[in-house]
């Protein structure tokens, strides 16, 4: 194996970040070729806590969220719209309770003026202001005592 990483150190010194990428998509798609869905769960599970050192989720997660919710402006995903107000606050209700506390609040704020910004696009001013006003119509509601 120690052969393999010096190989491998050699070869993508020179590489540029896009001809990196261009090399892991098709390394990846060779190596996923014949895996099992199964085997795929298993080594995401092994592989996830080194690939998230260091990486900042929420941040990640909010920019992750407010590009599905984009509907393809930067790249197409059509099915993604229809899935999202499905997939969202279940996704939410994974990650948010495992936040700590503090981070919470400012999480929420980044994704609620993302769903703002984005959800009034094209949108009158006084279709905006009746966007805003039923959002925050059911979030008192739901937090009334």
């Amino acid at each position: 194996m120690e052969m393999m990483d010096k190989m491998m150190e050699s070869m993508m010194s020179g590489m540029s970040k896009e001809d990196k990428e261009k090399m892991m998509g098709k390394m990846m798609e060779k190596f996923f070729a014949g895996m099992t869905a199964e085997n795929k769960q298993k080594m995401m599970e092994r592989m996830m806590p080194k690939m998230m050192e260091g990486v900042n989720m929420m941040d990640m997660m909010a920019k992750m969220m407010m590009g599905m919710m984009s509907r393809g402006k930067k790249r197409e995903m059509p099915m993604m719209g229809q899935m999202m107000p499905e997939m969202m606050p279940r996704c939410l209700g994974m990650v948010m309770p495992g936040m700590p506390k503090e981070k919470r609040v400012d999480f929420a704020l980044k994704m609620v003026a993302g769903l703002v910004e984005q959800g009034s696009a094209g949108m009158s001013n006084e279709e905006k202001a009746d966007f805003v006003k039923k959002i925050v119509e059911k979030v008192k509601t739901r937090n009334a005592p």
